[in-house]
């Protein structure tokens, strides 16, 4: 069954965004030509196969480290992100030089988080990536550690790789790691099985996540946020290790693809961040669970954070438990003033005539979906 699957996604695919951890691509905290020249001949191999292949790659921060002789990893952020800087060069040096011996092109492109959470860039990035693969180009993606500080950080290209599958419409996305999900961490038990198929985001899965830890600097728990950003969006995702010729291995786990959210509800679950909070009462929160109604505001209870109409806000009950999210209507300010109001006395509030909604039901997505 699970090699069944396995070679059934990766036949039906044909755009695959593939994202390289750092071990897989440095020995001794430090860039590996060598490492790199196999997946270099791994992604060829895959493109051969009449796929349009994009890369998220690790590693600038250790061809930094390479190039600069550091033996240790840099604390000190400034230092990080200098070395980062470097790295980056360096980095698609060695990518440029190998992938040339195949007479294949490449483009380096360097993103933050803005680049997803503001709606026109995230479709220029479309526009540019797509055009590049018209022109036969893989794109080699990496966060821009130089100024993002929290990516540094986390160092997690995981969902990073999940947001550009979903940009693009990818139809897999494949974390190549040290191998697949187990219910345990393999390093430390040789006997935890392999889990081959998941096919729902369980809590059982979570745990197993928090169990398995062996899984490269994002954790498994950053390939799980990935994995579900990937399958609500219609994507399937492997984690795996490096298979002896090509990307896949039989260690590996598949997630398949869920029922797909639009784009735009994907953007404000997964995409956009939320500037504030709105608590609603018990009455609200049954009623956007249940009916899936529109949120007025005679349900909100309290107004937290600083946004601005059009914003988008977590709505949560009273114990702090997030029920979805959604564009605000209002700012903050706004709200402050209408909290716990009726419909009928909003122009009165406000001085002006405004949607019913503090949040309408089309510019929201509840959790239970």
């Amino acid at each position: 069954m699970h090699s069944k699957e396995l070679s059934s996604a990766l036949e039906r695919a044909g755009r695959v965004v593939v994202k390289i951890g750092t071990s897989n691509l440095t020995g001794d905290n430090m860039l590996s030509e060598r490492k790199v020249a196999g997946i270099v001949e791994r992604v060829i191999r895959l493109k051969s196969g009449g796929r349009e292949v994009i890369i998220v790659s690790s590693g600038a921060i250790a061809a930094g480290m390479s190039a600069l002789k550091l033996k240790e990893r840099p604390r000190d952020v400034k230092l990080l992100q200098a070395t980062a800087a470097v790295g980056q060069n360096e980095l698609m040096r060695v990518y440029g030089k190998l992938f040339s011996s195949r007479r294949q092109a490449i483009a380096q492109i360097l993103l933050t988080y803005e680049d997803f959470e503001n709606r026109k860039r995230y479709l220029n990035l479309r526009n540019t990536v797509n055009t590049l693969l018209k022109m036969g180009v893989i794109p080699i993606i990496n966060e821009n550690d130089t100024i993002a500080v929290d990516e540094i950080k986390f160092g997690d290209n995981d969902n990073l790789s999940a947001l550009v599958a979903v940009n693009l419409n990818a139809d897999l996305l494949i974390l190549v790691s040290s191998a697949g999900l187990h219910a345990g961490d393999p390093k430390k038990d040789k006997n935890a099985p392999l889990i081959p198929l998941v096919t729902e985001l369980t809590k059982d899965i979570e745990e197993c996540a928090g169990k398995s830890t062996a899984l490269g600097s994002g954790g498994m728990k950053t390939k799980l946020e990935a994995a579900r950003k990937a399958t609500e969006a219609g994507i399937t995702l492997i984690i795996t290790s490096l298979g002896k010729d090509a990307l896949v291995s039989e260690d590996s786990t598949v997630f398949k693809a869920g029922a797909k959210l639009s784009d735009r509800e994907h953007w404000i679950r997964h995409t956009s961040k939320p500037a504030g909070r709105l608590v609603v009462d018990d009455g609200a929160r049954n009623a956007l669970a249940e009916t899936g109604c529109s949120l007025l505001p005679s349900g909100v209870l309290k107004v937290e954070g600083a946004f601005k109409a059009g914003d988008t806000v977590s709505i949560t009950d009273k114990n702090r438990v997030e029920i979805g999210r959604g564009l605000s209507n209002y700012s903050s300010a706004e709200a402050e003033k209408l909290k716990g109001k009726k419909t009928s006395e909003m122009v009165k509030t406000t001085g002006h005539a405004g949607p019913r909604e503090i949040v309408s039901r089309r510019n929201m997505v509840l959790n239970t979906r």
